[in-house]
C-alpha cells in the first residue's frame, strides 16, 4: 500500500505564514470559495461539479421496487460514492476508503434524513410498489473539499433528474416510457448545501472556507455547516479534535449563509441552461 503523499515541513510553514496574513496560497481571501462550474446533462439526472481541482460527477436513477415493510407508503433513497486512487496522485486507498463511507454518511444525512425529497411522492402503489431513487456520486478529481462538491453535485443531479410518469388504474399501474409521455420531476423540499471550513493552528484559532488538499492535510479541524434557501441549519459536522467556540461557529453560520445563496443561484443558473 501507497502511503498518502502529505506537504512538506516546508509547504505547511509557508502555508500557516501566509494565513497569518490573511492570504492564502492560492491567492484566495479567507472566506472566498474556489471558481465554481456546474453543468446538468445531456441526459437526465446527470450533474458535473468542478470546484477548483475538485471535480465530482452525480447521476442518478431510479427503478420500482418493493417498499420496505416498516414504511409502507415512501420511496427508498440510496447513496453511493466512488473515491479510486486515480482522483488524485498518493492517495491511500485505506483512506479513500474511509473518506467514501463519510462522504456518503454526510451527503445521506444532509439529503435524505432533512428529507429534502418528499418520499411519499415517490409510492406508487402503498405496500406494494415505490420508486427507488439511487444516487451514485463519483469523484474524478481530488483537489480538496469533496464533501462542498458532492453535495452540490448531488442536489443539482436530483433537480434535473426526471423519472416516468405512471398511471393508476386500479390495483394496475401503468408504467409510461419517456418517449411516450414527458416525465415528471422529483417533488423537492428544500435544496440542503453543504459550506465547509478548515480550522489551522495549534488552537484552531485561523479558518478559512473551501480548503484545498492541501490545507486539508495540514489543517488541525474541519467545519462542514449545511444551510437551505430559507436560512435553517440542516446538519453540522465537525472532524478533528479541536473544539470550536460559540463565536467561531456564528462566524461560520454568517459566512455559510451568504455562500448558500451563490451556490443555490449557480444550481438554477445550470438548470436552465440545460434545457436551452
Amino acid at each position: 500500500m501507497v502511503a498518502e503523499i502529505g506537504p512538506s515541513n516546508i509547504e505547511a510553514a509557508f502555508l500557516l505564514e501566509a494565513l497569518k496574513k490573511g492570504t492564502r496560497v492560492d491567492g484566495r481571501g479567507i472566506y472566498d470559495y474556489r471558481t465554481l462550474k456546474i453543468s446538468c446533462g445531456p441526459t437526465y439526472g446527470l450533474a458535473e461539479v468542478q470546484l477548483g481541482q475538485t471535480r465530482v460527477l452525480a447521476r442518478v436513477s431510479c427503478e420500482v421496487t418493493r417498499p420496505f415493510p416498516d414504511r409502507p407508503t415512501e420511496g427508498i433513497i440510496l447513496f453511493n460514492t466512488e473515491l479510486s486512487n486515480m482522483a488524485g496522485f498518493g492517495l491511500d486507498s485505506s483512506r479513500s476508503s474511509t473518506q467514501e463511507v463519510a462522504i456518503s454518511r454526510m451527503v445521506e444525512r444532509v439529503i435524505k434524513q432533512s428529507r429534502a425529497i418528499d418520499a411519499e411522492a415517490l409510492c406508487i402503489l402503498a405496500g406494494e410498489k415505490v420508486w427507488t431513487v439511487r444516487i451514485d456520486i463519483h469523484f474524478l478529481d481530488h483537489g480538496g473539499n469533496l464533501i462542498d462538491a458532492a453535495s452540490i453535485a448531488a442536489i443539482a443531479a436530483l433537480k434535473h433528474f426526471r423519472r416516468p410518469d405512471v398511471t393508476i388504474d386500479g390495483e394496475e399501474a401503468i408504467i409510461h416510457d419517456v418517449r411516450e409521455r414527458n416525465p415528471v420531476p422529483l417533488s423537492i423540499h428544500h435544496t440542503p448545501i453543504c459550506v465547509t471550513f478548515g480550522f489551522f493552528g495549534a488552537a484552531g484559532d485561523m479558518l478559512v472556507l473551501d480548503p484545498t488538499l492541501l490545507e486539508e492535510q495540514v489543517q488541525v479541524s474541519s467545519f462542514t455547516i449545511t444551510l437551505n434557501s430559507h436560512r435553517e441549519i440542516c446538519a453540522l459536522n465537525k472532524a478533528g479534535g479541536i473544539p470550536l467556540n460559540p463565536d467561531q461557529i456564528q462566524r461560520c453560520t454568517q459566512v455559510a449563509l451568504a455562500k448558500v445563496d451563490e451556490v443555490n443561484e449557480k444550481i438554477q443558473l445550470a438548470l436552465k441552461a440545460s434545457t436551452a
